[in-house]
């Protein structure tokens, strides 16, 4: 696994989201209502929607083509849709609010 340095945390507003090109990957990172920072592939596993795109209702974002409803938390899709993305581990310093992904 490999920690990489993508951001501060005032790159990425509250129940806002940033984009991430992680070699062949796009991700999706988002600020939830608490401050936490969660990241996921940003592509619903239905139609490919861009989750960042998404609005985000406390820890779930809601896919803006067919409003699938994705866990931040987990990549699981919720009921009675099915369906998984991708999730990483994001990391904040808390003295200098640089974000970091474990991929």
């Amino acid at each position: 696994m490999t920690k990489l340095l993508v951001g501060n945390l005032k790159d990425v507003d509250i129940k806002g989201s940033r984009k991430l090109q992680v070699g062949d990957t796009e991700i999706a990172l988002f600020r939830l209502s608490s401050g936490e920072v969660l990241a996921v592939e940003n592509k619903c596993p239905h139609k490919g929607g861009l989750l960042s795109e998404g609005m985000v209702c406390g820890s779930k974002v809601h896919c803006p083509l067919h409003d699938w409803r994705i866990e931040l938390h987990t990549g699981e899709v919720q009921a009675p849709d099915t369906g998984h993305v991708t999730t990483y581990e994001v990391e904040v310093d808390p003295l200098t609010g640089s974000l970091y992904l474990t991929i």
